[in-house]
Parts: C-alpha cells; structure tokens; sequence
C-alpha cells in the first residue's frame, strides 16, 4: 500500500537524514520513479521534504535527522496522516501508522490519530456490495517488484481464452477496477484483473524500458480509452434545470453549448449510436436528439420494441 510507503519514507529520512530515490526504491522494492513519485507526494502534502541536487543530494527533512519525528510541526504531521490514513486498509499499514503515532511527541499524538481517521475510503457505491481486492493482485504485485515474467491465462470482452507471457510493469487500481500495464511481443497492452483467470510467476527475469514509468503508460492508456468512448457525438435539447444531471450521466463526455429558451443545447458522445440511445432511452420526451440521425433511428427502434411488448 502506498501508505506503508510514504510512512517508511519519513522514517528512513528520519534515521538516515538523506536519502536518494534509488536508496529509496531499493529499501521499499520499488522503481526508481516511484520513489520519486512518492517524495514529491510528501512535499505536496506538506511534509518538510527538500530535494538538494548536485553530487552527494538526495531528499532530507528540514532541521536534520532526528530518531523520532519532532522534526515536523502539529500541521505537518496531520498532513502525513490526512494523506496516509484514509488507504490504511491492510493491517500492514495501520501497523505502521500507530509506529508513526509512536515515534511523534505526546502534544501531536492526539491531532494525528484524529486526522488518520478523519477521512475513509468506502470503495462500493450506493446499492452495490462492498467490495474487496481482487486476490490475484497481490501475486501480480510481487511479479512487479521481482521483475518475473507472468504467464497469464486471459479472457478478453468477448469472452475468448487466450494464453500468453507477459513483462508485468505496473497495476493501476481505477474505481476499483484493478488494470495490469506489461509488456507484450506486440508492445504494451492493458489487461483487466477480474478478466484474468489464472496466472503465474515464472522464473524468467522480465524486461521494462529504462524510460518506463507507470503514470506516463497509464495516461497514455486513459487518453486512448477516451478517445475510442467518444467516437459517435450527438447534439440534444434538455430543460436547463436537467442539464447537470445529463452531463452527469456522461461525465467528461458531455458539454453545454448553448442556451435556448430554457433550454440547454448539450454535446454528448459515446463509442455508437446504440450507446448514446440507450442513455437516453429513458429520459423520454425530456430530450429531443437533433443530430445524428442513426442516434435518432436508434431511438425510434428502442421505442417501437418497448410499444410492441408493453402495448
């Protein structure tokens, strides 16, 4: 977890009074630019965390090492654990952080127990069950850390088996649906967990491209993923007291261009037609598609079925 990291981090800084990010990477069996990625969080958050480039920098604390943390100041230290507490979740990590509550001096104690619970995480939505990391996870982690390739079992959208070895770079955790970035023969590919039905770690060391790092890959991933989303557009008329609540329905994919009368003129998008028509199949006569027409064909269909069968 992540807050395992950043809590390691403060310590190992607080212990060693500097450290680079590949000493960092080492202790924490993790890249290089996650080390960094997790530095620069730090400093973000608050925590007095500099960088001192040149032969001989690395990331200190501001006022030295110090074997407890009276280094940072009340507000500090409940930055660090707004930012931990709330993705505490294994026991691993709420170990660490009642360490850190440990090492801090008895007038902080009380404000950051309260900050790393002020905040939780509940992952499942309204109506759905709660939700729990997949298993497979934590194997394919591993796979990450000890550079091994992964025999993968995998069944794609159309539910086709296919067996193949990959070069594991990375998981991505997006709204709870976990994602493994690797490396393939034809390039990088993106593979969702929960549609992985077996895989194992082989001893064969695995390839990553020295200029690899997880956040650029994934970008690239989100930016293409977008892009195939919002192939077919259509332009609406909605009452401007729903337009919120439409654009909600498509998030990014969505735009006010125009007021008219009290209503809204809204840009959505979607991969088809079908797609589009679906959304807004039970809006009814709230909406009136001006374009395209196979949206509105698509509409009609919809229609006429549901008057075929309900009468």
């Amino acid at each position: 977890m992540r807050a395992d990291r950043l809590i390691s981090a403060v310590l190992l800084m607080q212990a060693r009074g500097r450290v680079t990010a590949a000493e960092l990477a080492a202790e924490l069996e993790v890249s290089v630019a996650t080390a960094r990625r997790d530095l620069e969080a730090l400093s973000t958050a608050g925590i007095p965390v500099y960088p001192q480039p040149g032969r001989g920098g690395g990331w200190s604390l501001v006022g030295g090492a110090r074997t407890d943390l009276s280094g940072l100041s009340a507000a500090e230290a409940r930055a660090l654990f707004l930012l931990a507490g709330p993705v505490a979740e294994s026991d691993d990590a709420k170990a660490a952080l009642r360490k850190l509550v440990r090492a801090l001096p008895g007038p902080f104690r009380a404000d950051a127990e309260a900050a790393a619970s002020a905040t939780m995480i509940d992952p499942a939505r309204w109506g759905e069950r709660d939700k729990t990391r997949p298993e497979l996870v934590d194997r394919l982690q591993a796979a990450v850390i000890g550079r091994r390739k992964v025999r993968l079992a995998y069944a794609n959208s159309k539910r086709e088996r296919s067996e193949r070895l990959v070069d594991p770079w990375g998981l991505v955790d997006k709204d709870d649906v976990w994602y493994l970035v690797a490396g393939t023969e034809r390039g990088r590919r993106t593979f969702r967990v929960d549609r992985i039905l077996a895989a194992e770690a082989t001893e064969e060391p695995a390839g990553r491209p020295d200029d690899f790092t997880l956040a650029q890959a994934w970008d690239e991933v989100v930016a293409e993923v977008e892009r195939r989303r919002s192939r077919t557009w259509a332009t609406v008329l909605v009452e401007s007291r729903f337009a919120d609540v439409l654009r909600d329905q498509f998030g990014r994919h969505s735009e006010v261009v125009a007021e008219e009368d009290g209503r809204s003129r809204v840009r959505l998008a979607a991969p088809t037609p079908l797609d589009i028509a679906r959304h807004l199949a039970g809006w009814g006569a709230l909406i009136e598609v001006l374009d395209p027409e196979p949206v509105r064909a698509e509409l009609a269909r919809i229609g006429a079925e549901l008057t075929a069968r309900y009468g």
